[in-house]
């Protein structure tokens, strides 16, 4: 499990091994006092409520949970550890005082300090009182192998840590397991399932000694490795598919649970897998894969509620991340840092928003909206499609850039066309008996409208409910009530398959609906075409082939025009 062919592997499984590595050392009954093992456990009994971390509980300023304070003098003159001197260090002392009022710990504490544990005291304290820091700040060291009564029995170093505890209890190792026993033990061990019989049967008939260890390499090559695995790495990651309050909305997350489960199947090097997790994001050239891989960040809970403070939420985010990570990388419970220095661990609250720092520079809103793809994010095309996804980008890119080339080499030939767009030079681009509809409703004496076919001008009264009268880009326009229409006589060979061009600069109230000006054949399902409103947005349609005789500017509903839209 220590080969470097499989770091991430054996990075995972290690910590489950740690207990079974501790137990020789925690069993010893002989050597060196140890202050972890065999003096911690006492002060933290009997002495630190009054004399430990909590600065709130301390009494007479003595912490001897520190080398430094425990060896000082106190105030009284007193020092409660003499290093190589235990008769004259005032904690023995204490511990065997006959006097109530000096007797340590105090006789309503109703605790007792039991006579091996004081000469585990008086022999630590002669040996140097040498303090150590939490084990797991103490880089672990092989120990030596321990004798057993059954040497033929060990396979591994583990077997010989657990048969000389057997040894000391009594006990004997119940029989090897039989092989479809194995199997389904080691296939629930590594990928959370009970292994399939074209697996077992393999396994049991191989006269190979080492069948055991072929097996596993079957198991790790599962990718039900790599899913079970991921089962674990999402509760240190917090992972959910929902944004965890308010609505507690579907959020698409899934991708990550995805990138962690191929991590794991292609056995990534634990270093690598760090950094992407933290930090893939922010990687040089970094890929697709990378910056999913460091959704580690985007699995805190998030809200959306309308009571909630910006800024507040988003040191919340921070903070959770800040906890995530020292927890999963660090194997530390910083959360305490967040409102003072840790009690425990050594981390002090400046040290805890440094870090936080480093989670506070984001681009992610405070609230989630309750969607399910929050921005920043990131569109994941499915892995087969990854390479015409990144041929299409360059390709699209490419484009725009022609795009915008053609919209600058072009502009002079299109203002100098747009100069000469005359009705006279539309009838001479269409030829005879074709029409270009120019239509400014102008007023050509009394109340007659007029527009332009071509060149010909083309009239008809103004019915009852238009009204002339100034507009914004003309000073004649027509104010138009009551769902009057306006109708011309049209040109002829205005058909489907002809160019033609149609607008109007029209002003409307709010939430108006209507055709503004028309060609359509009623008694054919209104095939033609037209200009119209809906809600105030602007729409066309042109429906099939059509014949009509007429171009309706109309409105379907009365318009009352209160103020320029």
């Amino acid at each position: 499990m220590m080969s470097p062919a499989r770091p991430f592997r054996s990075r995972l499984i290690l910590p489950g091994l740690l207990p079974l590595l501790a137990i020789p050392a925690m069993a010893a009954s002989s050597g060196p006092i140890s202050y972890n093992r065999d003096i911690r456990p006492i002060l933290s009994e009997n002495c630190f409520n009054c004399h430990g971390p909590d600065s709130a509980s301390r009494k007479a300023g003595l912490r001897l949970d520190s080398f430094e304070s425990a060896t000082a003098k106190n105030k009284d003159g007193f020092v409660s550890l003499v290093p190589g001197k235990a008769d004259e260090s005032e904690i023995l002392k204490r511990i065997l005082s006959k006097d109530p009022d000096d007797v340590m710990p105090p006789p309503e504490f109703h605790k007792e300090v039991k006579p091996e544990q004081i000469e585990n005291l008086r022999q630590w304290i002669n040996e140097g009182a040498k303090y150590e820091p939490h084990w797991s700040f103490i880089a672990p060291s092989r120990p030596a192998l321990p004798k057993v009564s059954q040497a033929d029995w060990v396979k591994n170093p583990i077997d010989q840590f657990v048969l000389a505890d057997l040894d000391k209890t009594g006990l004997k190792p119940s029989p090897e397991a039989d092989r479809r026993t194995l199997a389904r033990r080691v296939s629930l061990d590594l990928t959370g399932l009970p292994p399939e019989p074209a697996t077992v049967e393999p396994f049991v008939t191989d006269p190979d000694p080492k069948a055991y260890e072929k097996l596993v390499d079957r198991l790790l090559a599962s990718p039900s490795w790599g899913e079970h695995r991921t089962r674990y790495w999402l509760d240190y990651a917090r992972y959910a598919d929902t944004h965890g309050i308010h609505f507690d909305n579907y959020r698409e997350m899934w991708h990550y649970r995805q990138n962690v489960t191929e991590s794991f199947n292609r056995n990534q090097p634990w270093d690598q897998f760090t950094v992407e997790q933290i930090a893939g994001d922010l990687l040089p050239n970094r890929t697709l894969d990378q910056q999913i891989a460091s959704g580690f960040n985007r699995c805190n809970i998030t809200t959306n509620e309308g009571g909630a403070i910006a800024e507040e939420y988003l040191v919340l985010y921070a903070r959770d991340r800040v906890e995530a990570t020292s927890a999963v990388w660090m194997g530390l419970t910083t959360g305490c840092a967040v409102c003072h220095d840790h009690k425990f661990d050594p981390v002090s609250q400046k040290e805890f928003y440094q870090l936080a720092a480093f989670f506070n520079n984001t681009t992610q809103s405070a609230m989630d909206g309750n969607i399910a793809e929050t921005p920043p994010m990131v569109i994941v095309p499915p892995r087969e499609d990854r390479s015409r996804w990144e041929e299409l980008t360059s390709v699209i890119s490419s484009t725009n850039q022609q795009i915008a080339g053609r919209q600058q080499s072009a502009r002079p030939e299109f203002d100098a066309w747009l100069a000469k767009t005359t009705p006279d030079y539309f009838q001479t681009q269409l030829g005879a008996g074709d029409a270009s509809l120019h239509i400014p409703l102008d007023e050509t004496g009394g109340q007659t409208v007029t527009a332009m076919a071509g060149t010909t001008k083309l009239e008809a009264a103004a019915p009852a409910g238009i009204a002339a009268e100034p507009g914004p880009v003309s000073n004649s326009g027509y104010r138009i009530t009551d769902g009057a229409t306006v109708q011309f006589p049209f040109a002829d060979g205005f058909e489907r398959d002809k160019p033609f061009s149609f607008g109007a600069w029209v002003k409307l109230p709010k939430n108006v609906s209507g055709s503004l000006f028309a060609r359509m054949d009623e008694g054919k399902n209104f095939q033609g075409w037209d200009l119209y409103s809906e809600q105030g947005k602007i729409g066309t349609h042109i429906i099939s082939s059509w014949q009509g005789d007429a171009l309706k500017v109309a409105t379907r509903k009365p318009i009352e025009f209160d103020k320029w839209q």
